[in-house]
């Protein structure tokens, strides 16, 4: 197959590793790409948001498969769009890439095929959604309703900090995903990350992870798009990877297909691991970014033919996925600044010598200039390893971030560190 991947992220540097090495692949493309995937795909200058530059490169080049990395794409209805033109997609239509689009859409979603979420009140100005928040104990999570590049929910662990947070998103302080505002219940627990693939009938497990979502060691700081991330999360046992299933994920498909908009693509639950069992955090359109990182490292099998019969509705009828049994860990190396306004243009350096041994340094956010590797984007560079445990995955993940030189540069230096105590245990 002539396959295209729409994206330039470090979730797409790790895609087009794993399609490259595809024995259905004939041809890789990468929209736009990065100087990462310029080792695994022929990069075309074309934005991952420019669709009709899109449909244009897939019709001028035979392309027979399209990849869609990122969420922006999909929930402007870039699949529909291929999808009519006859080309298999790997992605949902924009009516079901809705449960990453709206997060209101999801909880009304939820309450109607009684999926297990936090209790929650959409709002849509600031002042019924202060009125509301008297109803809610503390601390009590604060959500813009659309797209925010992973930082539009907060944490509020006082009254104070939650009528903040409802100004501010009012106010515009996460654009347009701000206009209208969810205010859940918090919810105790430990959070895990589960995917499946769907067809947009069947569904089948496609792995776990454990993101750290904070900016500062010890899960302290401002959210941000994801600090690190290790797979498997062993927290989530072959026990509650069923529950998920029965309970979350096979509801949503039967729902979305039911109303007319059959999921196509890879379901990312965001999970809280409660008293009560699993619940519903939240889904993602798309494979995380981190978490796509550490499990491209331990998938075993070909990727493009796996996500081609997800694309066209014969994912039952694919080889199940397979997974080495080793732990894979990333560290995300930041621009210093981050999540605020991260500091462009750093010098990368040693990225060869940091590989060295197996490890993948996945690109994040760079650019090639004058022959030299820049930082370009808040976060820059997925250190990736493997080990026997989480510790092992750790030691040589951080080993080889001590071998980059990036002095405008920083990371968390406790990524996995739930799992790490638990195997010192």
């Amino acid at each position: 197959m002539n396959i295209l991947l729409v994206g330039s992220g470090g979730r797409e540097h790790a895609l087009s590793w794993q399609l490259a090495q595809s024995a259905s692949c004939r041809k890789l493309y990468a929209a736009p790409g990065n100087p990462g995937i310029e080792a695994h795909a022929e990069c075309v200058a074309i934005a991952a948001d420019d669709l009709d530059g899109l449909i244009a490169f897939v019709r001028a080049h035979g392309i027979d498969f399209v990849v869609v990395g990122p969420e922006a794409p999909l929930v402007a209805g870039l699949a529909d769009r291929l999808r009519a033109i006859g080309v298999a997609t790997f992605g949902p239509c924009a009516a079901a890439a809705r449960l990453e689009g709206s997060k209101g859409f999801t909880k009304d979603l939820c309450a109607r095929a009684s999926i297990p979420t936090a209790a929650y009140v959409r709002c849509t100005s600031a002042e019924e959604a202060h009125a509301v928040l008297e109803g809610f104990a503390i601390p009590v999570v604060i959500k813009a309703d659309g797209l925010a590049a992973g930082k539009g929910v907060i944490i509020a662990e006082t009254a104070a900090e939650a009528t903040a947070a409802i100004d501010d998103m009012f106010d515009g302080a996460f654009g347009g995903a701000g206009a209208e505002v969810v205010i859940e219940e918090f919810m105790t627990g430990e959070e895990a990350s589960f995917f499946a693939l769907s067809d947009g009938t069947d569904v089948i497990a496609f792995g776990s992870a454990q993101d750290h979502k904070r900016v500062g060691d010890g899960d302290v700081g401002p959210n941000t798009g994801g600090m690190g991330a290790y797979s498997p999360a062993p927290v989530l046992t072959a026990e509650l990877e069923a529950a998920v299933m029965d309970r979350i994920i096979r509801p949503t498909v039967r729902a979305l297909a039911a109303e007319g908009s059959p999921y196509v693509g890879v379901l990312f639950a965001g999970l809280m691991l409660t008293g009560e069992g699993p619940k519903l955090i939240e889904y993602n359109c798309r494979f995380g970014d981190p978490e796509c990182q550490v499990l491209m490292m331990r998938f075993r099998g070909d990727l493009a033919a796996l996500l081609y019969a997800a694309a066209t509705g014969s994912i039952t009828a694919a080889e199940a996925p397979a997974f080495a049994h080793d732990y894979a860990l990333t560290v995300v190396m930041a621009a210093n600044g981050y999540p605020g306004t991260p500091e462009k243009g750093g010098a990368i350096r040693d990225i060869a010598a940091a590989e060295a041994g197996g490890v993948r340094v996945f690109h994040a956010g760079t650019a090639r200039v004058d022959g030299a590797i820049v930082a370009t984007g808040g976060r820059v560079l997925n250190v990736t390893a493997t080990g026997k445990s989480v510790t092992e995955a750790q030691a040589r993940a951080y080993a080889s971030v001590d071998k980059l030189d990036f002095p405008t540069g920083f990371c968390r230096r406790d990524i996995g560190w739930r799992e790490v105590a638990r195997e010192a245990v």
